[in-house]
């Protein structure tokens, strides 16, 4: 029983995969001969899986004003500060990623184990006449040897380098000043999307003076560097090979 309900389990997903894929395709049918369309322009806020960044904030000053000064506590300058700090402002963020891994791991282990349980005067067989003494008692209760080991190995030798600027928009500002922002860039090159996504939370005293920010100095940082296109497709698995890849135990 419990054999034919995984095999309606597999059965059911192997369908769905099926759908989602033959839509996929029609999809990808529909734009031979056609350069991959370009994600329209919308609010990050209104995004099915937006949420408002929440973080621990320190208790709100309120603003102390001098009579007759022309300089009020917390002012940054005289004039009106030209950099992002308000919803809706745009500023821009120098992405510089250069990363660089290399570990190796070696991991060797055995064991050995041999039990041998046996009692001469089983049953009080020495005590029984010939031929019971020998015949169809057991000399030796337990007999078992054991044997195992494993080994393996791993590596790791990683790089990464990107090196762009991209515009992203302030769409929050926390109770302590700080900004949530999100930048979303795409290119399409003949019929191949480069796509680049950058998310987090800035400082306003970490924004330069030329209005830009590197993206060393984000908080809780989302940087995304893809594309999709004939490329893309064809470095990917089939639909099938990854659902068998899921589904598979072995």
């Amino acid at each position: 029983m419990k054999e034919v309900v995984s095999l309606v389990r597999i059965a059911s997903v192997g369908v769905v995969a099926w759908s989602l894929g033959g839509c996929a395709a029609i999809d990808r049918l529909s734009q031979i001969g056609e350069a991959p369309k370009l994600t329209a322009i919308e609010n990050p806020t209104a995004a099915p899986g937006y949420k408002p960044v929440q973080m621990p904030m320190p208790m709100a000053l309120p603003a102390s004003y001098n009579p007759n000064s022309l300089w009020r506590n917390g002012s940054r300058a005289f004039f009106k500060d030209q950099r992002a700090h308000q919803v809706g402002d745009i500023l821009t963020v120098k992405v510089k990623i250069t990363d660089k891994a290399t570990l190796e791991n070696e991991t060797s282990r055995s064991r050995k184990a041999d039990e041998d349980s046996g009692v001469d005067a089983f049953l009080a067989r020495k005590t029984l006449p010939p031929p019971l003494n020998k015949v169809g008692i057991p000399g030796r209760i337990l007999t078992a040897d054991s044997t195992g080991s494993s080994e393996g190995k791993g590596s790791v030798d990683r790089k990464e380098e990107i090196t762009t600027n991209i515009a992203g928009v302030v769409t929050q500002v926390l109770p302590n000043g700080n900004l949530v922002i999100e930048g979303r860039q795409e290119v399409r090159v003949n019929f191949e999307i480069r796509e680049l996504i950058v998310a987090g939370i800035v400082r306003p005293e970490d924004i330069e003076s030329d209005n830009t920010i590197e993206s060393t100095k984000i908080a809780q940082a989302r940087i995304a560097y893809g594309g999709r296109g004939q490329i893309t497709d064809v470095q990917q698995p089939r639909y099938g090979q990854q659902v068998l890849d899921v589904l598979l135990p072995f």
